[in-house]
């Protein structure tokens, strides 16, 4: 499998087979973090907009296996700040790293970069749209919890609408044959263009307005925090920021298998009163971000 110096700005840049081979990568970063495979090359971390876990792991990634970071982590930071275009900063960076990983708050900047970039860029997530990572390491950890990626059941709760992480993850979760069921406000249903997939591999989907209606049919609940950063109207998010609270007495009957994800950062749409049940998953989740970044620079950088 060759993916060396091959942008990835959605999910659906990869096929199948390719996800199953970052897969197989990440399992051996997994048995053996540090591996000294890119003491030679630089990463740059270009983010446009705040992140924690993303950010950080793709660090810790790079460093893990010896590369060099440069990057920001604050746009004000850059020289944007003084007017340059997204179109020249990419072009600059690219004369001084081997690969770009970039998040921005604009739909299409990833993209965007990637035309311009003379080196291969990863997109770190761009507004509503994507998260191609994340979705690396979901399928990871579903496929860690459950076993296999085939004929599972999947609960998506809370902001489906513009939550990138599940537009990503319901894209590439139809090469499984999964069943979803889709839980939202009525504000905040998964947009039409997303459900085309599921539509057109001719898979099941179900929509609730209640965890409860689909709890204890699933193999992985995957949580959401309804974002305030993507409504224009204060008054709109304040109606639905609380509209799903996972709590531990919701879990007495799901199956044994169950376990619960969740992208991360959370607010309180899970009470920490799941952290300690077996079905808490979230934490072990973006750890498995690490090895799933190692696997995908050692591969775009044609290391592995």
């Amino acid at each position: 499998m060759n993916l060396k110096n091959r942008n990835l700005i959605s999910i659906s840049d990869y096929n199948k087979e390719e996800y199953l081979y970052i897969l197989k990568l990440a399992e051996d970063f997994e048995k053996n973090p540090v591996q000294d495979v890119a003491k030679e090359k630089v990463v740059a971390t270009l983010f446009f907009e705040p992140s924690t876990r993303t950010r950080l792991s793709f660090e810790s990634a790079a460093n893990r296996m010896g590369a060099r970071v440069i990057g920001f982590s604050d746009a004000s930071n850059s020289s944007t700040a003084k007017g340059e275009s997204l179109a020249d900063t990419i072009r600059t960076v690219s004369c001084y790293a081997d690969i770009i990983v970039m998040r921005h708050p604009i739909e299409g900047a990833a993209r965007l970069a990637s035309e311009v970039a003379t080196v291969p860029v990863i997109n770190a997530g761009d507004g509503a749209n994507q998260h191609p990572t994340q979705c690396m390491l979901d399928l990871y950890s579903i496929q860690k919890t459950q076993g296999s990626l085939d004929n599972l059941n999947i609960a998506l709760v809370g902001d489906l609408k513009y939550g990138r992480t599940v537009h990503s993850l319901v894209e590439a979760m139809c090469n499984f044959n999964t069943t979803f069921h889709l839980i939202s406000p009525d504000s905040l249903k998964l947009p039409s263009a997303v459900k085309m997939h599921i539509k057109k591999r001719n898979l099941t989907y179900y929509q609730y307005t209640e965890i409860q209606e689909a709890i204890d049919k699933v193999d992985i609940l995957y949580m959401t925090r309804v974002q305030r950063e993507r409504f224009l109207d204060i008054q709109d998010y304040e109606k639905v920021k609380n509209s799903y609270i996972l709590d531990k007495s919701m879990l007495k009957k799901v199956k044994p298998n169950m376990k619960v994800l969740h992208p991360l950062p959370r607010v309180n749409e899970i009470a920490t009163n799941v952290d300690s049940m077996p079905q808490a998953y979230y934490f072990q989740q973006a750890q498995n971000g690490v090895y799933v970044r190692q696997a995908l620079i050692a591969a775009i950088l044609g290391l592995k």
